[in-house]
């Protein structure tokens, strides 16, 4: 028992020694100011903290800004999914005729975007990996932008069909407000430039047409309509449209300007019995490059 004791004490000493020196030198290096919370980081100082959240704010936005900016960037490379090729400025087009008969027709959609039937009508398309072309009304537009952006970003064409929807005749500043206050909206809301116009009600001869052509758009009118406003039983209207269809045929239907309740009940029957008819579907644009070609 003894010679244990004395060999602890002597441990115990050194122990002692070696944290005094340590002590010492500390205090000789570190400034007197400083404690030594603030060494291992215990109780930062508050100046630490507001300058640790303001450094997350900022990149906070900073991430945000660099998000919104690759978007855009995304949406303005898919301009070319909504304009014509160069050859159809100022042009009226029905149909076109596709090298060698090519089964291949286009779906448009007239007055939308509207809430519930413009984004059944996108579910239908996107299960049916379809494209479209929508030619939008600009107030439908101002109502409902976030239906727009869905067109652009799930990879549909989105074009001018005036601001009010009206047919009577327009004098020039009237038929200019019309249509360019409608295309520059679609710009502002999707980053997408179109040259694609459709007059309300097909009307050639009211003042819209003319103005359409004198800024070199392309005006598309359709080869077989639905006929689809006038709320007929989904099998007629069904049958509207495939007694009409035909190689780089357009189709009018509609998403908007009122119920489409029928319109949305066709779809699914309509897509199912061209394609059982060898037919596949591409966007105006699409078709257009196809004639130009």
């Amino acid at each position: 028992m003894e010679s244990r004791k004395i060999f602890v004490l002597p441990h115990k000493l050194l122990i002692a020694l070696l944290l005094f020196t340590i002590t010492l030198c500390l205090s000789l290096v570190i400034p007197k100011k400083l404690n030594l919370s603030q060494i291992i980081g215990i109780n930062k100082p508050e100046i630490e903290i507001i300058n640790s959240q303001a450094d997350n704010q900022q990149r906070v936005a900073e991430f945000q800004i660099a998000m919104e900016a690759s978007l855009n960037q995304q949406l303005k490379q898919k301009s070319l999914l909504s304009a014509a090729p160069k050859s159809f400025d100022g042009k009226i087009i029905y149909e076109i005729k596709p090298a060698g008969n090519k089964k291949i027709i286009a779906l448009t959609f007239d007055d939308g975007p509207w809430k519930n039937s413009t984004r059944q009508t996108l579910d239908i398309l996107k299960k049916n990996n379809i494209k479209a072309t929508f030619f939008v009304v600009g107030q439908a537009l101002k109502n409902n932008p976030q239906l727009g952006k869905q067109i652009i970003t799930e990879g549909h064409a989105i074009a001018n069909h005036t601001w009010h929807h009206w047919y009577h005749f327009m004098n020039p500043q009237a038929a200019a407000f019309e249509i360019d206050k409608t295309t520059e909206l679609i710009y502002q809301v999707t980053g997408v430039k179109t040259n694609l116009f459709r007059p309300p009600g097909g009307h050639l001869s009211n003042g819209l047409v003319s103005h359409a052509r004198n800024q070199k758009y392309a005006t598309l009118m359709w080869s077989a309509d639905s006929r689809d406003f006038q709320q007929p039983a989904p099998a007629t209207l069904v049958n509207n449209v495939i007694k009409n269809a035909g190689p780089g045929g357009i189709i009018l239907l509609h998403d908007g300007g009122g119920d489409r309740t029928r319109t949305i009940q066709a779809l699914p029957q309509i897509i199912a019995k061209l394609k059982q008819q060898g037919y596949s579907f591409v966007t105006i644009p699409e078709l257009l490059e196809m004639e130009a070609k």
